[in-house]
C-alpha cells in the first residue's frame, strides 16, 4: 500500500530538556542556590569568629578553596545526577551491608548454625532483606507496603508502518491514555534473550513423533536452523509492562486488577495485544527482572520462611555370593 502524495507527515518539536529544573538566579536552580548559601554562610561564620585570630591570607585561602568545594558541588554532575545527591548515594553504599537474608536475625542472637564464624576475626551477620513486594496473589494482584499493583503486559506496534492519518489517531488514544492516569503508573521496556538452544532441541527430539516423512524433514530442519541462529546470533525478545497500582488511601480489594483492565481496554484500541498477568506470569516477570539473563524456573518458589528437605538416598546392599 503508497501513501497519497498529498498526505505530509506530521512532525513536532519536543525540548529534550523537559525534566531540567527551572533557572531561579545567575542561571541556576534553586537546588543550586540552596547549597552555595550554605558555603556562603559558613565561610561568613568562620570568618566572623576567626579573622581576630588566623591572618587574613590563610582564610582567604581557606575560602578559595571552599568556594571551589561549593561551586563543584553545585554544578558538578556524575552519572546524570548531581553531585550532593551523588555523595549521598555513595556514602549509603559504603555503609549498607554486603549480605541480605531473607530469614530475620536477631540482633542478641549470635551468628546463624550455617554461619562458620572465623576465631580470628569477626563475622557481620547478614542484614534482612526488605522487598517492597509482600505477597502475590493467585490472581496476579502483587501487595505491597499498604497498597496494591498488577502487570499488564502488552505488544508493540510499529508507527513506520502506518499512514500518517493513522499515526496521529494512535498518538492521540496514547495521550488520551497518559491523561487519564491519576494514580502512580510505570512502563517498562526491556530487551530480554531468547532460549532458542531448548526449542532446538525439543523441535529435534519430537521429530521422529510425526506421522509423515516431510514433516519429520521439516521439523529436523527448523531445529536445525534454531540451533544455527542461536549459536551465531545473540536473538533478544523486547518485553513490555505496564504497572497500575492504587492511590494512597485506597483499600478496596481488587482495585488494582480494576485498573489493570482498565489500562487493557483503552491499550486495545492501539493495535497491542495488552493482557493482564496472573500468579505465575507476574513471578516470572519479576524473576526475569531480577536476573534477565537466566529464564524462569518451572514450578512453584518456596516461601522465604519454608524449609526445604530433599529426600535420603536409600542404600541398597548387594549380597556377595559365596564361592
Amino acid at each position: 500500500m503508497t501513501r497519497p502524495e498529498s498526505e505530509a507527515p506530521i512532525r513536532a518539536r519536543m525540548p529534550a530538556d523537559v525534566d531540567t529544573p527551572d533557572k531561579v538566579a545567575y542561571g541556576l536552580t534553586f537546588h543550586q542556590l540552596a547549597i552555595v548559601a550554605v558555603g556562603v554562610l559558613i565561610f561568613y561564620g568562620a570568618w566572623r569568629t576567626l579573622h581576630h585570630v588566623v591572618p587574613t591570607p590563610v582564610l582567604a585561602g581557606a575560602g578559595v578553596v571552599l568556594g571551589g568545594l561549593v561551586i563543584g558541588l553545585a554544578l558538578g554532575r556524575r552519572d546524570g545526577l548531581p553531585m550532593d545527591v551523588w555523595l549521598l548515594h555513595a556514602i549509603r553504599h559504603t555503609r549498607t551491608p554486603r549480605s541480605l537474608s531473607a530469614a530475620t536475625v536477631a540482633a542478641d542472637s549470635g551468628s546463624p548454625v550455617w554461619v562458620e564464624t572465623p576465631k580470628s576475626a569477626r563475622m557481620p551477620l547478614p542484614a534482612p532483606l526488605r522487598l517492597p513486594a509482600d505477597a502475590i496473589d493467585d490472581d496476579g494482584e502483587i501487595s505491597l507496603d499498604g497498597a496494591r499493583a498488577a502487570i499488564v503486559g502488552t505488544t508493540t506496534v510499529n508507527l513506520a508502518l502506518r499512514t500518517p492519518d493513522e499515526q496521529a489517531a494512535l498518538i492521540e488514544g496514547w495521550g488520551r491514555w497518559l491523561n487519564s492516569l491519576s494514580t502512580p503508573t510505570q512502563i517498562v521496556v526491556s530487551a530480554q534473550p531468547v532460549d532458542l538452544a531448548s526449542h532446538s532441541r525439543a523441535l529435534a527430539a519430537a521429530a521422529d513423533a510425526q506421522p509423515h516423512p516431510r514433516l519429520r524433514a521439516a521439523c529436523v530442519d527448523h531445529a536445525e536452523f534454531l540451533g544455527d541462529l542461536a549459536a551465531r546470533r545473540d536473538p533478544l525478545r523486547r518485553q513490555v509492562l505496564v504497572v497500575t497500582r492504587t492511590a494512597a488511601g485506597e483499600r478496596t480489594p481488587h482495585t488494582a486488577m480494576r485498573r489493570g483492565d482498565d489500562t487493557v481496554r483503552a491499550l486495545s484500541g492501539l493495535g497491542v495485544s495488552p493482557r493482564v498477568l496472573d500468579a505465575a506470569a507476574v513471578t516470572a516477570a519479576l524473576t526475569c527482572a531480577a536476573d534477565p539473563y537466566r529464564p524462569p524456573r518451572p514450578g512453584g518458589l518456596a516461601a522465604p520462611d519454608a524449609i526445604i528437605t530433599a529426600a535420603t538416598p536409600s542404600r541398597t546392599r548387594t549380597k556377595r555370593k559365596k564361592p
